[in-house]
């Protein structure tokens, strides 16, 4: 399986394009906010000949879903994620407002897709992805886990030593720290984590020394 990680919008949000040797792709989260970001997507694909199937998100918020609407005219995938963030994920511009946001004219929300619950599989190529509901970040928050390669996607549930914030509407300490010990740190101790910000990190390492899993 690749992976090809996106750096994008001003709160340098992880976008994903996973793929395998049938040339099918999901994309998870895609915060592509800026002309050039879309196009470096594009081009991506393009020059690997990828075939989107999914556009899965692991939450709603504004900086994972910047590109929701681009996904949705180029490749026609409306936003795949839990039922609990469709709000946010069809009201980025109310998203940003409401954060004090001010980043000119905003790309225009998609409408949800396929909405994810706990333990749904999602397959492409040779590959599937099992939904886990993360709750804590938001209530709708999931991450995608590949058992076969031993990797998981976990949006902005646990960043490396690190978790996300619970602060925002629809956070949660209580679920956040639940998620992490009845969820998270049950994945195999060689699980490759890639979150919505900053580096990849495998689960035996948060566990034994994010403060959060203690």
């Amino acid at each position: 399986m690749k992976i090809k990680t996106f750096e994008e919008n001003p709160l340098q949000e992880n976008c994903y394009v996973v793929s395998d040797e049938t040339n099918e792709c999901v994309i998870i989260d895609c915060g592509a906010l800026y002309d050039a970001e879309q196009k470096a997507i594009q081009t991506y694909l393009n020059d690997n000949h990828l075939n989107p199937v999914h556009h899965l998100c692991t939450h709603g918020h504004f900086d994972h879903v910047f590109g929701a609407g681009f996904i949705l005219s180029t490749y026609g995938l409306k936003p795949e994620a839990h039922i609990s963030d469709q709000k946010m994920i069809e009201d980025v511009a109310g998203q940003c407002r409401m954060m004090g946001f001010d980043l000119g004219n905003l790309p225009a929300s998609a409408p949800l897709g396929t909405t994810l619950n706990d333990k749904d599989i999602i397959s492409f190529g040779h590959h599937q992805l099992q939904v886990l509901h993360t709750p804590g970040h938001s209530l709708g928050s999931v991450t995608f886990y590949c058992e076969e390669e031993h990797i998981a996607f976990s949006g902005d549930t646990i960043f490396r030593m690190s978790v996300g914030r619970t602060d925002l509407p629809g956070g949660s300490w209580e679920q956040l720290l639940n998620s992490l010990s009845a969820v998270m740190a049950h994945l195999p101790s060689d699980t490759t984590i890639y979150p919505g910000h900053g580096p990849r990190t495998v689960i035996s390492d948060e566990v034994r020394m994010n403060p959060y899993f203690h």
